[in-house]
């Protein structure tokens, strides 16, 4: 039987290096001890990382040699991979030794390694990645998929999206019977393309069975709103909302601080103001909702933003033991199977090199 215990680390993957990987991984230990580790990447990077932090009881190292850089292509790590950190962290997974793998690495190689390595749920024709996007909710987030692992969706795609995204939004956020909403250009039914409004009708059909409430189609401003728990999209709109949500975020952030340092008495104010403007920050730290979980594979691998330091990795881990001990992967699959279209068994390699960058 797996440990859900024990998660699986690319320590190779993202812009910081294994030192900030290892830092995730004690921040993470230190919020929750019961927690152990498989690290995958160079002995003689690594190891030194691990005695220094004092982290030899709880990471157990696994050598590969070979590292996923982010200008790597999908299809050359399909090929040629094998001997990657990236590819060993998700074949641990693959063998039933971790519960979950993490990695920082390249998303489209991520990607087409995971469903290589661990293949399709039944029913499920494309997999998805989805994401926290914070939110006027009570609990602060909703959930949107497809962020990038596939430009493509037809209707039964955006079917199984729902499907798979109530189910993250029941176990990730506790949520019962979560709201799914299906990204239009208007609320209206008679709104957006042939494929569109299939998918409307097919999750009108579906959502007894799939364990969620359709509100019908949703607009991009509500994306934070209250209306809607999971939004449904394609993976080409929902990476391009998810870097304009960020680039957004950004911008407000440096135009608040050239505004509140512009003058004494604006200084003042932010003296001031200071408690609650670290709440809002707090509140949109864009480290808090770091991970975007591949969706529709046998085993479940999170992605954590390549450029996230230890804070951002360790909320990565947080959510994958999460979702390791609730036995999200299986209540998942359940779910799939019973309301969804029956998809392919297998990835082509074509579909792998479509996987976002």
């Amino acid at each position: 039987m797996t440990d859900t215990n024990l998660i699986s680390i690319d320590a190779m993957g993202g812009d910081r290096g294994p030192a900030a990987v290892l830092d995730g991984i004690a921040l993470a230990h230190a919020a929750n001890p019961a927690l152990r580790f498989l690290v995958h990447g160079r002995q003689a990077e690594v190891a030194p990382l691990i005695a220094a932090r004092g982290l030899s009881d709880i990471c157990s190292l696994r050598h590969a040699e070979a590292v996923v850089t982010m200008n790597d292509k999908p299809s050359q790590v399909m090929r040629h991979g094998s001997d990657t950190s990236m590819w060993s962290a998700v074949d641990a997974v693959r063998n039933r030794e971790a519960a979950v793998a993490v990695s920082c690495g390249n998303t489209g190689a991520l990607m087409a390694v995971s469903m290589l390595r661990l293949r399709k749920l039944p029913g499920v024709n494309r997999p998805a990645i989805a994401s926290l996007w914070p939110s006027f909710n009570p609990g602060g987030w909703n959930v949107m998929l497809d962020m990038g692992a596939d430009v493509r969706a037809d209707a039964h795609d955006l079917l199984t999206y729902g499907i798979m995204g109530a189910a993250y939004a029941h176990y990730a956020l506790g949520l019962e019977t979560p709201r799914v909403g299906l990204l239009n250009v208007g609320t209206e039914e008679h709104k957006g393309t042939a494929e569109l409004r299939l998918a409307h009708e097919l999750m009108t059909g579906a959502q007894a069975r799939g364990g969620f409430a359709f509100v019908g189609f949703v607009e991009g401003n509500d994306l934070p709103a209250e209306r809607v728990d999971v939004i449904v999209t394609d993976g080409f709109t929902g990476n391009v909302a998810l870097k304009t949500g960020e680039g957004t975020a950004k911008m407000a952030s440096r135009l608040m601080k050239e505004a509140l340092t512009s003058t004494w008495l604006a200084k003042l104010g932010a003296l001031l103001a200071m408690s609650a403007l670290k709440r809002l920050k707090d509140k949109i730290d864009p480290r808090r909702a770091n991970g975007g979980v591949f969706l529709g594979l046998n085993g479940t691998v999170v992605k954590s933003h390549g450029g996230a330091d230890a804070t951002g990795i360790a909320a990565a881990i947080d959510l994958a033991a999460r979702l390791a001990r609730s036995g999200f992967l299986e209540r998942m699959a359940a779910r799939v199977a019973s309301a969804a279209p029956a998809g392919q068994d297998a990835p082509s390699e074509e579909a792998s090199n479509e996987s976002a960058k």
